[in-house]
């Protein structure tokens, strides 16, 4: 279960998958890149607004298997992939066995 300590609303750069990284314009972060935060609904398109949990803890789609406690990155359409390079967008704080699993993790602003 999340624990959202701020939540706020971005206007959606493009259309947006619930539970992904997103970037501080609203739009899907590039690999490796800073977001702002994970997207709580989906957004169906450009100019859609979307509520965006930014600090806290937060549910996010794994894109493969992720251990408990990994630094965690994102990948070029918002899910989180354990960290090999670029930003530390959060810490896994429960495990996913596969990709498109939901997965808990420590926001961490950057």
């Amino acid at each position: 279960m999340y624990h959202a300590v701020l939540t706020n609303t971005l206007v959606a750069a493009a259309a947006l998958s619930a539970n992904r990284f997103v970037t501080v314009t609203g739009a899907v972060p590039s690999a490796n890149g800073n977001v702002i935060g994970v997207t709580r609904a989906p957004a169906g398109a450009s100019g859609d607004l979307v509520p965006v949990d930014m600090l806290g803890i937060a549910e996010v789609e794994a894109s493969a298997a992720i251990s408990v406690g990994a630094a965690i990155a994102t990948t070029n359409d918002g899910r989180a992939v354990t960290h090999s390079s670029g930003a530390v967008v959060a810490r896994a704080l429960t495990a996913a066995g596969a990709a498109g699993q939901l997965i808990e993790v420590q926001l961490i602003p950057n």
